[in-house]
């Protein structure tokens, strides 16, 4: 298999990008009065408008066929049929089935999973109805108020970013509260106020041997005894998520009370499955259920849609065109609306964790750059924070603006305000300021020609920044599964350009491995593996003090 810098259409690329590195949008809009149309796509859920990007009808052209070249559609088509496409692994990868409304079948090692995703969805739903109409009781006979969701990476971030942007959708009958972190003041400050006899756990781990989420469960269950003096209790406080149901079960969970994961569902791409039953309970399932309908509405337009109005196509290809071709290190995910304040953490794991590698799918190094660093933070907040860097460092930070046009909790004057701003800032990165135009506004201003000739300087905004918009129409279950889903297939294709394998995390057991063996010299007092005069100091350091 050829390296992908070896294609044709990789090198036309890399011979396009030195002509482009010169070209300014500014010029771009000027020439082509209908740039916003050609580079624009308007789907059910949002409008993308990519137009405001370094590209021209050539450029997107030579990103298609780089993407005819790398046999995209034929790898996304082996995803949806089930095809082990993680191949470090020998996995399918298949969250797609997860919300494919239409149950139709797909084979793992020859079984049909369709069946399997109909019974967990049926589990699910009866389930959360249980606990939100109070049928569900703890052990003192009392329903249930509150659901503590204790998971880490993917089996907590998904569930979390979602709940938290649908607050508006929910009624309130059953809180939920997450812990993640196993630093004890995490789960500390969430269990303080609660009232152990309505509590429910929900410990979500696919393997249910992750450090963090195991020692913050038996924490949460020693809570739970002392409080209710019998460990029986247990049965009707805690529930699994996990596909091994053997070690959930010997941890002291019920047979019936573990909800089945599978080997072809990842973690970061795991909020549709039992993972996401804290989203079931906040908002019940009618609410869950569109959230899978809008991701299943993205994932028919990425299987049928051609790859020029295919909005996760393009987005990868920008990805790919600003990052690996065009020099840029990072980019910026920026929400303009305060239901998605956990988008940027979310999307920074999904991407980075799936794409973040440095060697192809044969095992040899990558000679070119791969996905840029993924970070963010709300629109407005960032604005008074970290902009300053968007606009005039010297580094390049291609950035995607994600705003809706109706807010969920509208107050007079506010969402104008902040959808201003948002129209504002991708306008102000493309065009910039020159100097000539500084000088002439300070002159305007009566500032004196000593004064002009300090600041001006200081003024100067160069623009050509890149940036995506994504406007929806509102916030809403079935909107946010769109944009979620609208991303992880962004990310598949991404990978599959790149030749990367983005479906394992090979990045992340290293440090667990080695924490497991410090682990137990910390616990026993004593240093008995070799390690670098670093950390042999800081944990003799660390121990002189405990």
């Amino acid at each position: 298999m050829l390296p992908r810098n070896s294609l044709s259409s990789w090198q036309a690329l890399t011979a396009h990008a030195k002509e482009m590195k010169n070209q300014y949008m500014k010029e771009l809009f000027e020439d082509d009065k209908e740039r916003f149309e050609q580079f624009s796509v308007q789907l059910p859920s949002f409008m993308l408008d990519y137009s405001k990007n370094i590209i021209t009808k050539k450029t997107m052209k030579l990103l298609f066929a780089l993407v005819k070249e790398t046999d995209v559609e034929q790898w996304r088509d082996k995803m949806f049929t089930g095809e082990e496409i993680n191949k470090t692994e020998n996995r399918s990868v298949l969250h797609t089935a997860l919300r494919d409304t239409s149950h139709k079948a797909v084979f793992v090692k020859g079984r049909d999973i369709s069946e399997d995703v109909k019974t967990i969805l049926i589990k699910i739903r009866a389930f959360s109805e249980k606990v939100r109409e109070g049928k569900w009781l703890g052990y003192s006979g009392k329903r249930i108020t509150d659901v503590v969701s204790i998971g880490v990476g993917g089996s907590n971030l998904g569930p979390q970013m979602v709940t938290e942007a649908l607050e508006q959708y929910s009624d309130n009958s059953v809180k939920v509260h997450y812990v993640s972190n196993v630093d004890g003041t995490q789960i500390a400050n969430v269990l303080r106020p609660l009232n152990p006899e309505k509590v429910l756990f929900i410990v979500s781990s696919k393997t249910f041997t992750t450090t963090e989420t195991i020692t913050n469960a038996k924490t949460a269950m020693q809570w739970l005894t002392s409080s209710s003096f019998d460990s029986s209790a247990v049965a009707k406080h805690f529930i699994a998520v996990s596909s091994n149901k053997a070690n959930a079960i010997d941890f002291g969970i019920l047979e019936e009370n573990v909800f089945d994961m599978w080997d072809w569902v990842g973690g970061r791409f795991s909020l549709w499955s039992a993972i996401g039953l804290p989203i079931a309970i906040y908002l019940g399932f009618e609410k869950f259920s569109e959230l899978l309908e809008g991701a299943n509405e993205i994932d028919q337009h990425f299987c049928n849609a051609p790859i020029e109005t295919n909005t996760p196509v393009i987005l990868a290809l920008l990805s790919v065109w600003n990052c690996t071709f065009l020099g840029a290190q990072s980019q910026a995910i920026l929400p303009y609306d305060q239901s998605l304040h956990m988008l940027s953490a979310y999307m920074q794991q999904a991407e980075m964790e799936s794409n973040g590698k440095s060697v192809n799918w044969n095992g040899q190094h990558i000679e070119y750059s791969t996905v840029p660093t993924i970070w963010g933070e709300l629109g407005i907040n960032g604005q008074h924070a970290f902009y300053q860097y968007l606009h005039q460092s010297n580094n390049i930070v291609p950035a995607d603006f994600i705003g809706s046009v109706k807010s969920v909790t509208p107050v007079k004057g506010h969402h104008e305000t902040l959808m201003a701003n948002f129209f504002a800032q991708t306008q102000a990165l493309m065009l910039g300021v020159d100097e000539q135009q500084v000088r002439a506004d300070l002159k305007a201003k009566g500032r004196v020609d000593k004064y002009i000739d300090k600041v001006a300087p200081h003024k100067v905004h160069k623009g050509n920044r890149p940036t995506n918009t994504i406007l929806l129409e509102r916030i809403s279950p079935h909107s946010l599964g769109s944009l979620i889903a609208l991303y992880e297939h962004k990310i598949f294709v991404q990978g599959i350009i790149l030749q990367i394998c983005s479906f394992d995390q090979w990045g992340v057991e290293l440090g667990k491995g080695l924490a497991n063996e410090i682990q137990k010299e910390l616990e026993e007092g004593n240093i008995s593996n070799k390690h670098d005069s670093s950390t042999t100091g800081l944990i003799k350091f660390y121990q002189n003090y405990i």
